[in-house]
């Protein structure tokens, strides 16, 4: 195997781009520059880690790389896949890219990690995928496979970074070993603050890979980006996160899918409102319904549900435990009957201590103390892999 080699791509136009970009104008992500990525790709046969997120202004990257008579052999399909119009947890079946008659390679269900035939032939793999930032998002744990695989069959990964539209703070508990699994597999806070390609660097630095096995890895950053930008998704970046205040309410409300409480999932606002059925102090009411691709079996499903419209809400910069210590007090329910999903739970959280924290009344203030030694230490570990300038903690308050 040659010697793995880390790289950010960068070019006097980028950083022209930059300075422009510095005073407040449009950041361009790492798929809309081609000036940058174009010449690696010339005469080479590619495999494309895509979804519906990997745009280039209004057309798909899948057509501007056929455009540009870059060879794309196959495309590789995550969560969701390509076209975005799998539920969560859906079955991703190989197959034909219709638009564009491409083989597809399944790498969500029965296996995660490519096989080496799968890659053989292949002089580059691309992953352009839009993150949201925290940890229990899938699309990271895929990247790591795909590290994983491209080190150990020797086929360079190409990053078109996107900007993290939850990228301005850290926060959360930091994943115990103890509680690794597809939805958090590696040692990084709930809201880790870092951009795919920022984590991608960081997973081959650490030697989070099999046997510290080293990518042979390539960057391309987003220009004029800062972390303290806002960003606002122009595509949806999975069925039930339809818009920007979905993506900054996840953080917090995503955990509730390891207790009984519904975060709207067969609603026209997946994780913008929460409800119960035994809620008598919410005075909004919905019922889940079937939504095809995006909630086939909801929570609750066909159940009155009484409870809180968050639609109104503006998030700060922090992981809210408030809807969760709330609720645990009103759902009329204790134990293992308002955790009914606790082992799911501690995997979502990265630990079993905050679901014995609720079940102990400590209250959010104790809770947030117990994070704040390893976010430190998390803080100063991921600073040799940061593209972007960095935010500190008092900024995040």
């Amino acid at each position: 195997m040659k010697k793995a080699t880390v790289k950010w791509v960068c070019s006097l136009a980028l950083l022209g781009w930059a300075s422009m970009t510095a005073g407040g104008e449009s950041s361009r992500t790492g798929a809309e520059q081609p000036e940058a990525y174009l010449p690696l790709l010339a005469k080479q046969q590619i495999g494309l880690v895509v979804n519906q997120t990997s745009r280039v202004g209004d057309r798909h990257l899948i057509d501007v790389l056929r455009a540009r008579d870059v060879a794309i052999a196959r495309i590789f399909a995550l969560e969701h896949g390509v076209r975005g119009s799998v539920e969560n947890g859906g079955k991703v079946a190989d197959g034909i890219d219709g638009p564009s008659g491409l083989p597809i390679v399944s790498l969500y269900g029965s296996q995660y990690k490519p096989t080496e035939e799968s890659l053989r032939g292949l002089d580059w793999l691309v992953f352009d995928i839009q993150d949201v930032g925290v940890r229990f998002y899938t699309y990271i744990s895929s990247l790591h496979y795909l590290m994983q695989a491209c080190a150990d069959f020797d086929v360079p990964l190409l990053v078109l970074d996107r900007p993290n539209p939850n990228g301005d703070y850290v926060d959360g508990p930091v994943l115990e070993p103890a509680f690794r699994s597809f939805v958090g597999m590696h040692p990084i806070p709930l809201v880790h603050g870092m951009t795919v390609g920022e984590l991608a660097r960081m997973i081959n630095g650490e030697g989070w890979l099999d046997n510290a096995a080293r990518c042979d890895l390539t960057v391309i950053p987003v220009s004029g980006y800062r972390r303290s930008q806002s960003y606002s998704l122009p595509v949806r970046p999975s069925p039930n996160l339809p818009n920007d205040l979905a993506i900054r309410l996840y953080p917090s409300l995503g955990l509730f899918e390891g207790t009984t409480v519904s975060v709207g999932r067969g609603t026209a606002s997946p994780f913008q409102i929460l409800g119960h059925p035994a809620d008598t102090r919410g005075e909004y009411v919905f019922t889940p319904l079937p939504v095809p691709g995006a909630s086939e079996n909801p929570k609750h499903n066909g159940v009155l549900l009484r409870g809180d419209d968050l639609r109104g809400a503006t998030p700060g910069r922090r992981l809210d435990l408030a809807p969760l210590l709330d609720w645990f007090g009103r759902s009329g329910e204790r134990g293992d009957d308002f955790f009914s999903r606790a082992a799911f739970f501690d995997k979502l959280a990265g630990t079993d201590q905050l679901r014995r924290a609720v079940l102990a009344g400590d209250s959010e203030a104790q809770i947030r103390a117990t994070w704040q030694p390893a976010l430190a230490a998390f803080r100063e570990q991921r600073k040799p892999y940061l593209l972007y300038p960095d935010i500190s903690p008092a900024d995040q308050e």
